[in-house]
């Protein structure tokens, strides 16, 4: 009972900390914005563009064949990018579209969508039937899902994020949203550490067992302790970025400057996307 107890809780541990790494690593990954790749050659407003109508094409498309080829598209600007396929992947397909296939598991079903029956089963007494019509709309949203999220996260990866905020201000988005972007940005990695930290002293000075009772007691504490101490570090953070100078707009040491390869990329960009929606018309 005591080794069960114990690995549960090494098995907690291992997930916070793996979360925290994840986050952090989330927060300030500009590694591969800084590679030499093809889109990080482009100008981040072209760039900014033809993603936004990749995006649109994705959720507007009723094609799961036409969605998975854009998709094919973004995994071949990922390897041009020098994003390695395995990192891609696990950031792309292991969250959102697992969860989202969870969500439409119900429309495969002939009570919520009746149609032509594709597979039928009994399973502890109970009837069920897949239809024709409930997989291919759990497919098409499954893919759908998986393209958009594709496409914002391979933006964001190659792309600073000083960038992506100037690209905001330049697309006329308020100044307070783009403000509050940059300081959820520069907060939560200083967040993620200070929960860390929190979470490593309890352990070392209360130890991986505990009764119940202590244990929520040492919670409760913890969370008014992090409550106080965020908001505490929050009014620093901004009087910080204030006394640097920082106003709300994004600065870079370089300017935008547009080159005919990026012309030439947004109109590659337009004639894909409209010719997968005349393919998708013609269907």
């Amino acid at each position: 009972m005591r080794n069960k107890l114990h690995k549960r809780r090494d098995f907690i541990e291992r997930s916070t900390l793996s979360a925290l790494a994840f986050l952090k690593d989330a927060t300030f990954a500009e590694e591969y914005a800084n590679c030499k790749g093809f889109l990080q050659s482009l100008d981040p407003r072209f760039k900014t563009i033809t993603f936004l109508l990749f995006l649109i094409t994705a959720v507007s498309l009723k094609s799961a064949v036409l969605i998975g080829s854009l998709y094919g598209v973004c995994l071949t600007l990922a390897l041009l990018s020098s994003i390695p396929v395995a990192h891609f992947l696990t950031r792309t397909l292991l969250f959102i579209p697992l969860f989202s296939l969870t969500i439409v598991l119900p429309t495969l079903f002939s009570v919520v969508t009746p149609g032509e029956p594709v597979w039928s089963f009994h399973c502890l007494g109970i009837h069920g039937v897949i239809t024709r019509p409930g997989l291919d709309g759990a497919l098409l949203f499954v893919v759908r899902i998986a393209t958009s999220v594709s496409l914002i996260v391979l933006l964001s990866i190659t792309t600073r994020h000083s960038e992506l905020l100037k690209v905001l201000r330049v697309f006329g988005i308020p100044q307070i949203f783009v403000l509050t972007v940059s300081m959820c940005y520069r907060y939560l990695f200083l967040f993620a550490t200070m929960v860390e930290n929190i979470f490593t002293a309890v352990k070392s000075r209360v130890g991986i067992l505990s009764h119940r009772q202590h244990g929520q007691q040492v919670v409760a504490w913890n969370i008014a302790n992090t409550w106080n101490r965020t908001t505490q570090m929050s009014e620093e953070v901004y009087m910080a970025m204030l006394s640097r100078g920082y106003t709300g707009e994004p600065r870079l040491l370089s300017e935008f400057q547009a080159t005919p390869k990026d012309w030439v990329w947004l109109v590659c960009a337009v004639i894909l996307c409209a010719g997968l929606f005349y393919k998708g018309y013609t269907l």
